[in-house]
């Protein structure tokens, strides 16, 4: 069974599937956790106390409301659009990141997000 968790901001919230990945299960184990959002295009990172090596499944390019772990800056990321290195429409990560979730839903929400603005994440009941 998927695990399902909340990704909480101060306006709104959203629904996300972790897939059955290391990186899933090793985030899934580390929750509840807090960090302040950066944006990088149409991306947001935090930093997250969670040290994972990069899968051999990792990859630059991913899709609108993939969860990626980005192993470089130990970032838990939500990808919902360009980002400054993407070419044309495609999400392009800085460097390869484990994606270990989706959310669901509508992630236009999403573009009101700004630096400095605090995120939570929780294990949905």
């Amino acid at each position: 069974m998927a695990t399902r968790i909340t990704i909480r901001f101060e306006a709104f919230e959203l629904s996300a599937e972790l897939e059955e990945t290391p990186t899933g299960g090793a985030i899934a184990a580390a929750l509840p956790l807090t960090g302040i959002a950066n944006r990088w295009g149409d991306e947001i990172y935090f930093t997250i106390p969670v040290d994972l090596p990069t899968e051999p499944q990792s990859r630059e390019i991913v899709n609108a409301g993939d969860l990626g772990y980005w192993p470089t800056g130990n970032a838990f990321c939500i990808f919902f659009g360009p980002t400054p290195v993407s070419e044309g429409n495609e999400i392009r990560a800085a460097s390869p990141v484990n994606v270990f979730g989706k959310v669901e839903g509508d992630l236009g929400p999403l573009f009101a997000v700004q630096t400095g603005d605090m995120v939570e994440l929780e294990l949905t009941d």
